[in-house]
């Protein structure tokens, strides 16, 4: 992975120059109990060692649980419009550093600086949207059934809230989950993913600077077994949100389940893209080719699945795979690439492996499927870009989320066709349909199984005020983004007045 330790040199120098990062804990930077660290090296060259980081165990997790305890008995009596003054200027600060912590982010996790800078600015934008939310934290006043009573429903805070975050959008998602919670009140202790724990430590860093409290965020770095897995069976965390793969869900959402933690799922999927016979062509490739290799396909919501009409299926495939074969790989640094590396070898290796698998399958390999690996490419993760065609919806290419460059072209028939094919799978998160055709768009917009549909554009490319999630096993329920996140992060509370001077009992004292 990225973040092992390797026995290659550095072309940063000696481990005595590189960086050494530390816990954030009650507002201090601390070194993990343990006293073990891991390095996070550049999957673009792997001699390049970014940092070195605390590879905690549970006494840090406890610490940090601990210390955002004691925080929230604080911060939760802070107004929330105040709260929101201090997530309003950390806005402001991340804007300023948007180049820096991009630059950064393309170092640590690969893609290339036009996306990771995208990153950064969701994370603005998410700042300033729930910087609003401060002043909005509505809830309903309602007539009571009884003469003289007040009746009303107020959000509250949950207390302390657990973060496991993932290494794809470094940034980007560990601000749906701290600003939301924070904003409600909330105190956080946030595991980043091990191979980009920088991009959120920056993020944590500009909350501090921003003039958040001691003690009401702390990032605690390490593996999941021995950080994550504390924070999610901790009495004094009573809330976690998870970004990840199913199968790490369903053993969160398991054990939260036992002592009755709220418990917010953001896992897999297998995105489809239907393309009709009347579609846009030019629209479409190009949708598609940013949708299936954008960040190098390592998006829940990639466009993994493009499934055509059979009218235009030979002319699509003609041209999408001469665009997919056209796309420019390397160091994402350099302005001119369109795609990076893989994360670490681990993912590069299952993107091999399912090459392997599709043509044993069956299907048509069009283009890639080859690692690079000569010249510059020598010292990173990279693969070329991967166009399977003729593709059976049956097909593991097709069902299983690889994560990765690969891309599967499905021919269908027409657009009931495609929606039972978009449909055919266990995860329902994005969909998309290209289409001149409203009464055909429409229909697909109720019909796709799916918590995000597109129209005319690929499944990638979520803003920050709309619910994002999914249905099936892409997750259990829950919503990031927009009021979604206000409603994970708080509890309503139920009040009523009675200021009648008299007992009065509900369903009881009616005058009928």
């Amino acid at each position: 992975m990225a973040t092992d330790v390797l026995t290659g040199p550095s072309i940063i120098g000696t481990a005595t120059r590189t960086r050494v990062y530390k816990n954030f804990i009650d507002g201090e930077w601390v070194e993990a109990s343990t006293g073990q660290t891991f390095e996070n090296r550049n999957p673009a060259d792997t001699r390049d060692v970014v940092g070195i980081f605390q590879r905690s165990g549970k006494a840090d997790v406890d610490a940090a649980i601990a210390a955002a305890k004691r925080a929230f008995a604080r911060w939760r009596l802070i107004p929330a419009p105040r709260r929101a003054e201090m997530i309003y200027r950390a806005a402001e600060m991340l804007f300023e550093r948007k180049e820096e912590y991009a630059r950064d982010m393309t170092r640590e996790m690969g893609k290339i600086l036009k996306e990771t800078r995208g990153d950064v600015q969701e994370a603005v934008d998410t700042a300033y949207y729930m910087a609003g939310e401060g002043r909005r934290m509505f809830g309903p006043t309602t007539p009571s059934e009884l003469p003289n009573k007040f009746a009303m429903a107020v959000r509250q805070p949950i207390g302390v809230c657990g973060m496991i975050t993932p290494w794809n959008f470094p940034m980007a998602i560990p601000s749906w989950k701290l600003l939301p919670a924070l904003v409600c009140g909330n105190t956080c202790v946030i595991k980043p993913a091990q191979d980009t724990p920088l991009s959120t430590f920056n993020l944590v860093r500009v909350l501090s600077d921003a003039g958040l409290p001691r003690g009401v965020v702390n990032i605690v770095t390490g593996f999941g077994s021995e950080v994550g897995t504390p924070i999610t069976e901790h009495a004094d965390v009573r809330a976690i949100s998870l970004t990840g793969s199913s199968a790490v869900g369903r053993i969160v959402g398991t054990t939260a389940a036992k002592s009755f933690k709220h418990c917010s799922l953001e896992l897999g999927g297998k995105n489809p893209m239907i393309v009709l016979d009347d579609a846009n062509l030019d629209l479409a490739i190009e949708g598609g080719i940013w949708g299936g290799f954008g960040t190098t396909g390592q998006r829940c919501t990639a466009t993994s699945r493009i499934i055509v009409q059979k009218g235009i299926y030979g002319d699509f495939v003609e041209r999408y795979v001469e665009r997919a074969k056209a796309l420019k790989v390397g160091d994402g640094v350099d302005e001119t690439v369109e795609m990076g590396p893989a994360i670490n070898e681990n993912q590069l290796k299952t993107d091999l492996s399912y090459v392997d698998i599709g043509k044993a399958e069956g299907a048509r390999l069009k283009c890639g499927g080859n690692r690079l690996d000569k010249g510059e490419y020598q010292n990173g993760y990279f693969v070329e870009p991967t166009v399977f065609v003729d593709v059976d919806r049956k097909m593991r290419i097709a069902q299983e989320e690889i994560f990765g460059p690969v891309v599967s072209i499905i021919p269908c028939d027409d657009l009931e066709d495609a929606i039972e094919i978009a449909n055919g799978i266990e995860y329902g998160l994005s969909s998309a349909l290209y289409t001149k055709d409203v009464n055909k768009a429409f229909t697909a917009m109720r019909d796709l199984d799916a918590g995000i549909t597109y129209i005319n554009a690929p499944t990638i490319g979520a803003e920050v005020h709309l619910p994002f999630g999914g249905v099936k096993q892409t997750g259990n329920g829950h919503r990031e983004g927009g009021l979604g996140a206000i409603d994970f992060f708080s509890e309503w509370k139920s009040i009523y007045v009675d200021y009648s001077d008299r007992l009065q009992k509900a369903q009881i004292d009616r005058a009928d």
